[in-house]
């Protein structure tokens, strides 16, 4: 239980007013509940008995009536406040924390992100977000509200009935209500924890169907599938209705405890009003009081059907917020030396862990403005690995990177990446149009900047054939062929304007005409920048000025 401590204190941070006045708004609401029928009961069997007696005449029937208009009208004014306060500041609370862990998942170690799925990751961490929702509606406002509603209930019945009757009543519901809950919990927190998990295994299936389907078709497995996500769906299902089952027997249950409650209170309510003790109305209100107490407990029993749901996802995000950590703190960029090269290798090593040998040691060389250096070498042999060294998302394992004169790792990331620029061998693009594609890297561009960068990479008349800049391409650039999508992503990289610009395989999938076309206009965008490439192909090392091969 401690990770769901944990959550809630960061869920109520920052909405913990509108959480306090929600949580006051749902007492008032039990509390009206609570009031309105007993006074109704009382209200009825008063005037009933004034009748009988032939006092009707007398009987002031104008204040009981305004009270329970105005609990009525109290009851839903504060329900819809309750529910707006509540909701609002859970979903505003959510959505934070969604955004700190996304931030702390790019906080994570570059090898950790290289082997993170994106879809699964997105996938259980949208579902452990969703689950928490019951911590503050379906838990702890429950309870709170509940406990202080059974706390006034037994004061007032005390003070207007009998307290033998008040204790009574509160102590059957209290029984009653802990028995059913602590049965709900301990029978329905596996099958509550199964729904979840098949939950998330049927939506990442149910994706990989959607978004593989073509090639899933070609090899005859896309029936294999289908019938894989609908399995996961079917035992989804399966669990969810166990759940479900749980949760009315426990409502039933829930539902006896209110009508024994109320049944002891009529007993001895009428054992009281026969001694003349009380009145048929105190005992009429005594009885009808106990009957509400049922909309009191009745919403714990959701949120404890849930809880192993809750509690696994509870704990998978207390972890990630353990793993991910918290911002670095803000840092001033070094200042730079004029008579140092832009990028500078001196002995570095670089070792994978679990590796037996070194990838490579003592790579030392300098990359000065304006200059184009081409790293050559066997597959393996570590072209890519130094570019992720130069960028600073690697440390290596001996040995010292210097950008500008000053150490790689006194540089804070926002000065970093304004200074350095990556294109990986394999570049993400997101849906949208390609104009959106360019602005992510730079908002201020105009559309003469956008021409200028398609005309760079040689992507003018591709896009002009589309439509234009604006353009619409489908998720992960579908619309544009492989090495389309990847002058597009370099043209996104040139928009940032690095000083230090770092290609892994530039010109990959291109013919030797566009290649040479892409890497003149590269240089010719960016006459200033330090280039450093990965390279295999002829047209690319012919291009730079030195080329450094990497073999040990």
């Amino acid at each position: 239980m401690k990770p769901l401590f944990a959550l809630l204190r960061v869920i109520w941070q920052g909405q913990s007013r509108a959480f306090w006045r929600g949580a006051a708004l749902a007492a008032v609401v039990l509390m009206a509940g609570v009031g309105l029928l007993g006074l109704s009961g009382w209200f009825i069997t008063a005037a009933g008995a004034a009748g009988l007696a032939g006092l009707g005449i007398g009987f002031d029937f104008f204040r009981p009536s305004a009270g329970v208009r105005l609990l009525a009208l109290g009851r839903a004014g504060a329900r819809y406040g309750e529910r707006l306060l509540t909701h609002d500041a859970t979903l505003r609370a959510l959505a934070g924390l969604r955004v700190h862990l996304l931030g702390g998942i790019m906080r994570l170690p570059y090898p950790r992100l290289l082997r993170l799925r994106g879809g699964l990751a997105l996938n259980r961490l949208t579902a452990d977000v969703d689950a928490l929702d019951g911590i503050s509606l379906r838990l702890v406002i429950p309870m709170a509200s509940g406990a202080l509603t059974l706390a006034l209930a037994w004061a007032i019945l005390a003070w207007l009935v009998d307290l033998a009757v008040s204790t009574a009543v509160i102590l059957a519901v209290l029984c009653g209500t802990a028995a059913t809950l602590a049965w709900t919990l301990r029978r329905a927190a596996r099958p509550s924890l199964r729904a979840e998990l098949h939950m998330q295994a049927f939506r990442t299936t149910l994706i990989d169907l959607f978004r593989a389907r073509v090639e899933l078709a070609v090899f005859g497995q896309l029936q294999a599938q289908t019938r894989a996500a609908l399995l996961r769906e079917a035992r989804q299902r399966a669990a969810a209705n166990r759940v479900d089952s749980i949760d009315r027997v426990a409502g039933a249950a829930l539902s006896a405890t209110a009508t024994l409650a109320a049944a002891l209170a009529l007993l001895l309510g009428l054992r009281l009003a026969e001694t003349g003790a009380i009145t048929p109305a105190q005992a009429a209100l005594a009885f009808f009081a106990a009957l509400a107490l049922a909309e009191v407990i009745a919403p714990l029993r959701r949120g404890l059907s849930e809880l192993g749901r809750t509690l696994v996802a509870a704990r998978r995000i207390d972890r990630d917020l353990r793993d991910t950590g918290q911002p670095a703190a803000a840092r001033a960029a070094p200042a730079p030396r004029d008579d140092a090269p832009e990028l500078a290798f001196a002995n570095v090593a670089l070792r994978y862990p679990g590796g037996a040998a070194p990838l490579f040691r003592d790579l030392s060389f300098q990359l000065r403005a304006g200059e184009t250096v081409a790293l050559t070498g066997p597959s393996g042999g570590g072209k890519s690995s130094a570019l992720t060294l130069a960028a600073g998302l690697i440390a290596p394992a001996a040995g010292e990177i210097r950008l500008r004169g000053a150490p790689l790792t006194a540089w804070p990331e926002t000065a970093l990446r304004a200074t350095v620029a990556f294109l990986p061998q394999r570049s993400a693009l997101l849906s949208g149009t390609v104009r959106d594609a360019l602005t992510l890297a730079d908002p201020n561009l105009d559309d003469a900047g956008v021409r200028a960068l398609l005309e760079t990479v040689a992507l003018d008349d591709v896009v002009a054939r589309m439509g234009g800049p604006d353009a619409r391409l489908g998720e992960g650039g579908a619309g544009l062929s492989g090495g389309e999508g990847r002058r597009l992503a370099l043209a996104r990289v040139l928009a940032r304007r690095p000083r230090v610009l770092l290609l892994d395989e530039p010109t990959e999938g291109l013919d030797a005409d566009t290649a040479r076309r892409v890497l003149d206009g590269l240089r010719k965008a960016l006459p200033d920048a330090a280039i450093l490439t990965a390279s295999h192909r002829a047209v690319e090392i012919d291009r730079a000025d030195r080329v450094l091969s990497m073999t040990q």
